[in-house]
């Protein structure tokens, strides 16, 4: 038997931590089965060793968002927990789960629309780091901006960086007209849509100058090392394994990042595998990190993308890329 002992001295803190009449309480005992006993500020965990210790992260974490959010929910405590529903429970949770964006802007509030995106929201807000792979129009990128800044809003952060690849689909980005900044800029440009519809256009020219917001290129990321930031990797199917490599390895104290990709349009040339691909399957047995798999049901833009999203899918190719074989074998993995 092991016994570990956590402090919560505030008495607001106790409360909130504990849950009405005692229910994330027994959501940590049951979920870990071990004895959880609480006496002048001080809380007894104990039980075998891997889930006392488990059991005692736990509390840590969320008597830490408790003290940052004042309250916490019950979708707080699935997320520091862990818990999955099932694919059936999910779209039937998503209103009992109450998850929302809170973006303190013109007092909006952004709610997933499916079932996969509230597992999505909950796998990034409960993890520092996050793969997300999903077809056009399932919310990867929408939501991960919108997160960063409620996280940004919270002072959780201090720092946003969006981040994408400068891959051509079709056109070479030397023909394309003006400076240097003027050719990024159609690559860059989904990622400055998300945020212009989250906060107003000063705040966003503001937070830009004042680089509280990055939006920058891919190969603007070597070298760095970035601290309390939260960071989006977009259009991560574009990026070759060693590009993945530089950019996770970025990562500092305090940072959350999110990469998201659709592995069905990868741009680059024909035999290099793709570092989301390959990432998804290196990283799989690492603690802490989160894969999360969008479908056709998640995309809510207009109704005829899901159609065409599903023909493309349905349609099988007579030759098998080396991104696919690997698709194939993870999926039979799973």
């Amino acid at each position: 038997m092991s016994e570990a002992t956590l402090v919560l001295a505030d008495p607001s803190i106790v409360l909130s931590v504990f849950g009405p009449q005692d229910q994330y309480l027994r959501m940590v005992r049951n979920h870990y089965g071990v004895m959880i006993t609480h006496r002048d500020g001080r809380l007894k965990i104990v039980g075998e060793e891997d889930p006392v210790r488990q059991a005692t992260g736990a509390m840590e974490t969320m008597r830490e968002r408790a003290q940052r959010k004042g309250r916490l929910t019950v979708l707080d405590v699935q997320e520091v927990l862990g818990i999955a529903a099932k694919d059936g429970e999910r779209a039937s949770n998503i209103q009992a789960l109450n998850v929302e964006v809170d973006l303190a802007y013109q007092h909006r509030k952004i709610k997933p629309r499916t079932a996969g995106q509230a597992a999505y929201v909950s796998a990034i807000r409960s993890h520092d780091l996050t793969l997300c792979r999903g077809p056009a129009g399932c919310g990867k990128t929408y939501l991960a901006v919108a997160l960063a800044v409620e996280a940004l809003k919270t002072r959780a952060i201090r720092k946003i960086v969006l981040v994408r690849p400068a891959v051509e689909a079709g056109e070479s980005l030397g023909y394309l007209p003006g400076d240097l900044q003027a050719k990024l800029n159609p690559y860059l440009r989904p990622l400055l849509d998300g945020l212009n519809e989250m906060l107003d256009y000063d705040q966003v020219k503001y937070l830009m100058e004042h680089d509280v917001i990055e939006v920058i290129p891919l190969a603007y990321m070597r070298g760095r090392t970035l601290n309390e930031a939260f960071v989006i990797l977009d259009e991560a199917q574009n990026t070759t394994i060693a590009q993945m490599k530089m950019f996770l390895t970025r990562m500092g104290e305090g940072s959350k990042i999110v990469v998201s990709g659709d592995i069905t349009q990868v741009d680059l040339p024909g035999g290099v595998v793709s570092g989301l691909r390959d990432a998804w399957r290196r990283l799989q047995s690492i603690d802490g990190v989160s894969f999360v798999t969008l479908g056709t049901e998640d995309i809510v833009r207009h109704r005829l993308v899901q159609e065409i999203v599903s023909r493309y899918e349905s349609r099988v190719s007579s030759e098998t890329s080396p991104n696919q074989q690997e698709d194939s074998e993870l999926n039979s993995q799973k």
